[in-house]
């Protein structure tokens, strides 16, 4: 049947996301998916019977639209104790499905049409069509390989009356690179006597490794101030299918956020919100965080040590890159796609975080996985 072409797209050059399409083609091969990151244990058993209590207890209909009090008083706690910051659990707190709801929410609120953003890639994939979707232009700055590190004289360069946000994200996804002192201290300098507004995306903030101590924006007052930080439980909590994730704002920009997260979500899952509450009051629970993904990296690495591959080991976040230069001249897109048919293991090509495909040869490999499956794609990496 012929339908009348009654619109046309907001997106025109966005198709279904590169995890979406690599988890899909893990499934259709029968391969080891390392290429979409989530855990392949289970969260707490703890907190799942937390859940279950108050789903039992009836705790099922709307939770307030910022969110349980309870659970926003406790992040205020946790984010005061953790980097020295105070955030209004009634005004500068609010709970929402997920990080990227938290993070499109927040573009929503802010960009007008001509605004321009910038970002760093390779990026996340949800930062530029939001951009987009709300008629601002997307200002597209590299990290500098082989380590991702931001170069500040570059974005100095691109600030002009027009730059309305800049979208960082620390610990870095893909790349696992992770943000200085140094980096808040220039990002400070360069927004100084702005009206630009910063996206922290600090979803993985409580996986850091080797010693080094997570720089939120919430650690320096004058970023703070202009700063939306977005986290994430289920990536803490090893639970990215509940898609629960919070932002904290000073209360005029959160009052703006709110005004879009109402009508975007209006208010999300209430027993989980209720359980993260009384969860959260351990600090065990999430201290341990980056001790524990570590050991996984380190394992991985040592499992890998003798293949061809080379890397950097990751300072943050669950996921490796892997250079396969001395393997083949593949393109990574295609070299990703012979890996999962032809060796049975899928990643993600990093050029698709490139709104230009910039490819270098990097493969990004999930560890958040049990031992023996990173025994069995280890296995197979040494043999490619």
């Amino acid at each position: 049947m012929n339908y009348p072409n009654l619109i046309s797209s907001k997106l025109p050059n966005v198709g279904t996301s590169i995890f979406t399409v690599m988890s899909k083609f893990a499934a259709d091969n029968n391969a080891i998916n390392l290429s979409q990151g989530f855990p392949d244990f289970s969260c707490s058993e703890e907190l799942i019977g937390l859940v279950n209590k108050y789903m039992l207890k009836g705790c099922n209909q709307y939770a307030p639209m910022a969110g349980l009090m309870s659970l926003r008083e406790i992040i205020a706690e946790k984010t005061e104790d953790i980097y020295s910051a105070k955030y209004d659990p009634e005004t500068e707190i609010t709970i929402t499905a997920g990080g990227t709801q938290a993070i499109f929410t927040a573009i929503s609120a802010v960009i007008r049409e001509g605004d321009e953003v910038i970002i760093f890639e390779p990026a996340y994939d949800c930062y530029q069509p939001a951009i987009e979707l709300n008629g601002g232009k997307t200002i597209y700055m590299q990290l500098k390989a082989p380590h991702y590190l931001i170069d500040w004289e570059e974005v100095k360069k691109v600030i002009n009356y027009h730059t309305k946000m800049i979208i960082i994200n620390t610990p870095h996804n893909p790349s696992g690179s992770i943000m200085t002192a140094g980096d808040m201290a220039k990002l400070e300098k360069l927004t100084k006597g702005t009206e630009i507004v910063i996206i922290s995306d600090e979803v993985y903030e409580h996986i850091i490794f080797d010693g080094y101590e997570h720089q939120s924006v919430a650690r320096f007052p004058k970023l703070a101030e202009r700063s939306f930080i977005i986290s994430s439980f289920g990536k803490t909590f090893h639970a990215t299918g509940w898609k629960m994730g919070y932002c904290v704002a000073p209360k005029k920009l959160m009052a703006e956020f709110r005004k879009v997260h109402q009508f975007l979500v209006f208010s999300c899952n209430t027993p989980i919100q209720h359980a993260l509450a009384e969860f959260l009051k351990n600090k065990k629970n999430y201290a341990g965080l980056g001790i524990f993904y570590q050991k996984k990296r380190d394992y991985f690495i040592s499992l890998i040590k003798d293949s061809k591959f080379t890397l950097e080991p990751s300072s943050g976040t669950y996921f490796q890159l892997l250079r396969y230069n001395g393997i083949s001249k593949e393109k990574d897109t295609n070299f990703a796609v012979r890996l999962t048919k032809e060796f049975g293991i899928a990643s993600i090509p990093i050029s698709a975080f490139y709104h230009n495909a910039v490819d270098n040869k990097v493969l990004r490999f999930c560890f958040a996985k049990k031992e023996e499956t990173l025994e069995k794609a280890a296995e197979i990496l040494n043999k490619i």
